[in-house]
């Protein structure tokens, strides 16, 4: 009599199913923006107080004198391989747009593309599972959704939100002078790269999802503070390119204080390694005409790196920071000051 094969079968890992992970998998800047450039002269609604112009993260839409609507959608590709995790993280990365505008989620509707041939529905459900918890600790519900069979598993949100129109934070709007906060560690690139190839171990993995969790709620709080003159998040463009964008939309200038900025635990090694998402360096060959002081492959490589659900970039004025720092603190993360706007045409340098 032959043995039964009674081992059980090896957990799936998602991450092998993409070739990206997380907002790793975004197209690079300059390809996008050869991709959105158009000659044509479209009506415009004074109605749409942010619209794609500007890049910021979200799309702001006047309701009347008082109120507005935010409007974002954002998906990605696994960033690790436990479903329910995924689904949380992806979820959460979402709602960081509605935070980054000043603004509070009001309900999200689900978007999901799945391998059925290749992984089960099981492992759909536990990624929507996931979603729906995130959803339940920002005090929304996932409203329904969408999804199709695809080549790669991916999942991410529609996200609705509101805000007044007088608490709206933009992207292009800091002022020089304004102080730079960061509120999460960078190297989430880094280290989901490590991930997707066996080399992260358990602390590292520790490390990472409890960051990528991690909501950016301090946004909405931060809404109605008219110290706080600009605010971004941190997501697949990296650090330099959505500073980038804060100093090109508001016509100045930025300097970093490079040994101020906070990175992951353990981000540095890995990139001594040689580990490092193809985003990032996507991202650097971007932005890097615009850049001084990357004189180094870790400067460059970090400073770079693709974020998924990263934190806050906020412009605040520099004698209302303290204030700001405490009431970032009161929602249980905190914030680093890592630079500053200065006088002088669009640019940054890293000191």
């Amino acid at each position: 009599m032959s043995a039964t094969n009674t081992s059980p079968d090896p957990p799936v890992l998602l991450t092998q199913f993409s070739r990206g992970s997380g907002c790793g998998c975004k197209l690079a800047p300059d390809v996008l923006d050869r991709i959105l450039r158009s000659d044509r002269v479209g009506a415009v609604d004074p109605r749409l107080l942010v619209g794609p112009s500007t890049k910021d993260d979200a799309a702001i839409y006047a309701l009347d004198d008082d109120q507005a609507l935010i409007s974002t959608v954002d998906f990605f590709t696994p960033i690790v391989d436990d479903a329910r995790m995924f689904g949380r993280i992806a979820a959460a990365n979402a709602l960081s747009d509605v935070y980054a505008m000043g603004g509070s989620p009001l309900f999200a509707i689900a978007v999901l593309g799945w391998p059925t041939d290749k992984l089960s529905p099981g492992l759909a459900a536990e990624v929507i599972e996931g979603g729906r918890d995130t959803c339940r600790e920002a005090g929304i519900v996932l409203a329904g959704g969408h999804s199709i069979d695809a080549p790669e598993p991916f999942f991410g949100l529609a996200v609705t939100g509101s805000v007044k129109r007088a608490f709206v934070k933009r992207n292009d709007t800091a002022r020089v002078g304004d102080v730079l906060l960061l509120t999460k560690p960078l190297g989430t690139g880094v280290l989901a790269t490590a991930l997707k190839r066996a080399q992260l171990d358990d602390n590292g993995l520790a490390a990472l999802t409890a960051q990528l969790a991690t909501l950016n709620r301090a946004g909405s709080i931060l809404g109605p503070v008219d110290a706080v003159h600009a605010m971004t998040d941190v997501t697949g463009f990296g650090l330099l390119g959505h500073l980038w964008e804060m100093c090109n939309g508001a016509g100045c200038a930025a300097e970093l204080e490079w040994h101020a900025i906070p990175f992951i635990e353990g981000a540095s090694a890995l990139v001594a390694q040689g580990i490092y998402a193809d985003g990032g360096m996507r991202n650097w060959r971007s932005v890097h005409a615009h850049v001084e002081g990357a004189n180094t492959m870790e400067r460059m490589i970090l400073a770079a790196d693709p974020q998924t659900n990263g934190g806050l970039l906020i412009a605040v004025d520099p004698r209302a920071v303290d204030e700001v720092h405490r009431m970032i603190q009161r929602t249980g993360v905190t914030a680093q000051r890592v630079g500053i706007f200065v006088q002088g045409p669009p640019g940054i340098r890293i000191h």
